[in-house]
């Protein structure tokens, strides 16, 4: 078919398809109204992809409840491929389709499988994959099939998404390159015109069609097709097009015979386009002679309401408008008719979903025996990791419970399974239909719960309060449902920007002690990390160091026992990353942040990658692997823009890292980003993070102004956890510009934190901040105990900081010889790890001793990308290039197009050149 217009639109297509010919990667989303040519565009692509191979799917509206139902249908003709997949991988897609029993796999897990299996076609032919009327595709493919197109670089393979631009699951792409279909302009508009209609209409009419379709193709061919029923005189207020649209198709529809409407209803409820299963469906409804059915799909065809079949590909319908029209303009008696006809013929044992599926839409009312089938369903989504599945389940089995509690709790079990599946929005719609009081005093509770939980998701203030009360509800009649419920209370009040009216993380604590001790068995002798995390941070918050840090140890501990990182720990990772800095344990920090990494690797398990990434950046930072810190930053918004986060609050992360090197635009930037943000003061780590970065930066360029303006809040308003990344600085900066009062304060406030901790870290940062108070040989000796303390440990930045203070007290004594040592020392370390700030300061401060050094580099890794320094790191480790591809959630082709550059930019030509070429 030859296309009118769309010169521009086409271009782009071909420039996708080139690139792919090329062995390289391309997304476009077409987002735009119903029949304004989507498809068409669509079928360009393919008529334009020799010689790759096609795969192409369109979304069902009547099969989005049914998880990976889609992502099945696009991944079928590539399954004979699956046993090359990685042993996790292949086991995850396994359990995902149901070819398998296991635990419910991560959603992510399956997407890299699906990457890693479509790749791999992709180099034996260049594969283009097709996805229309995206809107419909169950939410668990639409994912997977997004994370796939974020992950496309060098892959020979193309992606195509369509969908309408009112549907809210188009957030999902969200991200992708996207292209905006607009209506034909007016030329092309009545080009396209001209072809369909008679040439004797009236000119006004003429008009009338132009202006009331809006440049939609589908809109100008369908009154075209229909002119003769139009009016030419004024034109009233249009229809929407595609209400308009399916009006017309409607009245089309009803203007088939009885058999042939049967027909259509019944391929309009069913979801599979197997026209056998429609004849006996039909059969079973109205016994007919196969040559009726058959005269019943043609006469449709010659209607133009079933598309001409030719297989099982593709919609049975002309366009996706007409099934909508079909089935919406049918009443409720035939649409139940239609559904019970389908169940009755559907294979319980082969597609027993689709025939719960079907039974439930044939239900009148309440029926409990169906509502239990789809609990039965249910059970099973959420054992292929299908959690929206399972909640479309439960939802429509608590509509069809007559008894309330009930109804109740299976909707609150979809509403837990949808925070499962990441779509808080979908659980806040759930928990609105619960009413004001969803019976049982436990079942309010647990909706307090997990409306905190949405509140924390979608960024609403309350959620603290309500997981609180939640908790308190909870106290008597469920103690694993009343910690969890306080450990995320804790964890909100430690993220969200904003508490809201009310609420308080010292009430949470103080709730926590109180339930703590009014049990009977102490809490103490647990050894189940989620119980030491809780106890910890609640005796920080209400009791202070002294009472929390044997506790947060011992939670350490436990978080670090054989396979810990496999188990419950995981939940509350956050929390023993936070508790690791509060005790300034940098080993907990670095086997923590290792282990848990390395776990969410193996399981896919995205979200909790991205906060042990976060981890292993901030313990690197301060080990003084500056470029090492800058992978892991790297990873950690990689896997942000991978699971669709919002980059803005993920980008400005890495912080602290900016601070250390110096780079004073890239940290106010952060500061100016949490304020575009939160206009109002936020609360959270994030702001403490920042905080810190600020005062770093301050010191570094010897602002200690600025460092004791930024970092004073922590005394005046305390926050509860980090403000120990902030108080060795305000000491120092205080210390300069002279405010002894304040210095002594902070100083104040650290020793009781040091101490409680205990660590070496912990103690060199106190010596090392009573020297700058102290006078005399106190103050030597401080220093020297400060040293003591932080030489054996691995936290580089620490001990350069420290030499860098010891060594200035020293050139400010008169002592040049001695100040040169620890000068130098510092100067060389803070040059080598790229703190170019710090290296000037102790540059200044070496000349002033007589010494002439030179100015060092910046100590970045040379001119490498984070994500092509991490490529050649593990290749030069001696990993594969599907190892490495494993490792990062790329494919195994994306792995060796980034080898390729690293070995052009180091001038090398193999894999054994690596360890000595990369720089650092």
């Amino acid at each position: 078919m030859i296309m009118t217009g769309r010169r521009s639109e086409r271009a782009e297509l071909d420039r996708l398809l080139d690139d792919v010919r090329t062995g390289m990667s391309g997304v476009l989303v077409l987002r735009g109204d119903a029949g304004i040519g989507k498809t068409a565009l669509l079928d360009h692509a393919v008529a334009s992809a020799s010689p790759m191979r096609v795969t192409r799917l369109d979304g069902v509206e009547s099969e989005q409840e049914l998880g990976f139902a889609a992502l099945h249908r696009i991944v079928l003709p590539f399954l004979d491929l699956r046993l090359e997949l990685p042993a996790p991988q292949l086991a995850a897609l396994e359990t995902a389709f149901g070819m398998a029993a296991g635990s419910a796999p991560d959603r992510f897990l399956v997407g890299l499988a699906v990457l890693t299996l479509m790749a791999g076609a992709a180099r034996r032919q260049p594969l283009l994959v097709v996805c229309d009327d995206a809107q419909w595709v169950d939410q668990e493919s639409l994912d997977v099939l997004a994370f796939v197109g974020r992950r496309l670089h060098a892959d020979g393979m193309g992606m195509l998404f369509a969908l309408r631009d009112e549907h809210a699951s188009g957030a999902v792409l969200a991200g992708l390159p996207e292209l905006r279909i607009h209506g034909l302009p007016e030329s092309d508009a009545r080009a396209l015109l001209t072809e369909h209609l008679d040439p004797t209409t009236a000119p006004a009419l003429q008009e009338r069609i132009i202006a009331e379709s809006a440049g939609n193709p589908l809109a100008l061919r369908e009154l075209a097709r229909s002119a003769r029923t139009l009016q030419a005189g004024a034109i009233a207020t249009p229809l929407p097009v595609s209400r308009s649209l399916e009006a017309r198709f409607l009245q089309r529809f009803r203007q088939l015979t009885a058999l042939s409407r049967s027909t259509v209803l019944m391929v309009a409820a069913d979801a599979t386009g197997d026209r056998d299963l429609v004849r006996r469906a039909l059969d079973r409804q109205i016994p007919s002679a196969s040559g009726e059915i058959d005269a019943a799909f043609e006469e449709a065809e010659r209607a133009d309401v079933l598309a001409v079949h030719t297989g099982p590909a593709g919609s049975p319908f002309r366009h996706p408008l007409i099934r909508s029209a079909v089935y919406t303009g049918a009443s409720r008696a035939e649409r139940r008719a239609a559904h019970a006809a389908l169940a009755a013929v559907t294979d319980p044992l082969t597609d027993p979903d689709r025939r719960a599926w079907h039974l439930a839409s044939a239900a009148e009312g309440p029926d409990e025996g169906v509502a239990a089938e789809l609990q039965v369903r249910a059970e099973r989504a959420k054992d292929n990791g299908g959690y929206l599945a399972r909640a479309a389940f439960l939802h429509r089995a608590a509509e069809l419970t007559g008894d309330a509690v009930s109804r109740s709790t299976r909707l609150l079990e979809a509403c837990a399974a949808t925070l499962m599946a990441g779509s808080p929005h979908r659980g806040e719609e759930l928990l609105a239909l619960l009413g004001p009081g969803p019976g049982l005093p436990v079942l309010r509770a647990h909706a307090d719960r997990l409306r905190g939980l949405v509140h924390v998701m979608v960024g609403k203030e309350g959620a603290v309060a309500l997981l609180h009360q939640a908790a308190l509800a909870l106290s008597d009649r469920d103690p694993h449902g009343c910690r969890d419920a306080l450990l995320e209370a804790v964890d909100a009040a430690i993220v969200v920007p904003r508490l809201g009216p009310g609420a308080s993380i010292t009430r949470v604590a103080r709730t926590a002690l109180a339930v703590r001790g009014s049990r009977s068995g102490p809490l103490g002798d647990s050894q189940d990390p989620a119980d030491l995390l809780l106890d910890g941070h609640a005796r920080l918050v209400a009791l202070g160091h002294a009472e929390a840090a044997h506790v947060l140890k011992a939670a350490l501990t436990a978080m670090r026992a054989p396979g810990a990182e496999h188990g419950g720990a995981v939940r509350w990772s956050l929390l023993g990353m936070l508790a690791a800095i509060e005790t300034w344990d940098i080993d907990a920090l670095s086997e923590c942040g290792r282990r848990y990494a390395d776990s969410a690797r193996a399981h896919g398990a995205l979200r909790m990658l991205q906060i042990a990434a976060h981890a292993n950046a901030t313990a690197e930072v301060f080990r003084g692997d500056l470029a090492t810190a800058q992978l892991h930053f790297a990873e950690f918004k990689d896997v942000a823009d991978a699971t669709g986060a919002d980059p803005r609050f993920s980008h400005p992360t890495d912080a602290m890292l900016h601070g250390w090197r110096g780079d004073e635009a890239a940290t106010l930037a952060a500061v100016r980003a949490q304020r575009d943000l939160y206009p109002e003061q936020p609360g959270g780590i994030a702001v403490q993070l920042v905080r810190a970065a600020t005062v770093v930066l301050g010191l570094g360029q010897g602002r200690y102004p600025d460092a004791e303006a930024a970092a004073r809040p922590v005394l005046d308003d305390p926050p509860p956890h980090g403000a120990g990344l902030v108080l060795p600085g305000l000491v120092e900066a205080a210390a300069r510009t002279h405010d002894t009062g304040l210095a002594e304060r902070a100083l104040d406030e650290l020793a009781e934190r040091a101490e409680a901790a205990g660590t070496p870290w912990a103690l060199g940062l106190l010596a090392r901040s009573r020297a700058l108070l102290a006078t005399g040989a106190a103050a030597e000796d401080f220093f020297r105990d400060a040293l003591a303390h932080l030489g054996p440990t691995p936290l580089g930045t620490e001990k350069a900081h420290t030499r860098l203070l010891y060594g200035e007290w020293l050139r400010r004594r008169r002592r040049p010889t001695e100040a040169r040592a620890h000068l130098r020392a510092a100067h060389e370390a803070f040059a080598r790890m790229g703190a170019a700030a710090f290296a000037e300061r102790a540059r200044l401060e070496l000349r002033a001793t007589g010494e002439r050094p030179r100015r060092h580099g910046t100590g970045a890794p040379g001119h490498l990308t984070p994500q092509e320094t991490r490529i050649a790191r593990m290749a030069a480790d001696g990993a594969t290039n599907q190892e490495i591809a494993t490792h990062l959630f790329l494919s195994a082709s994306t792995v060796e197009y980034h080898l390729g550059k690293v070995f052009r930019k180091l001038g090398i030509t193999s894999r054994r050149h690596l360890r000595t070429a990369l720089p650092g």
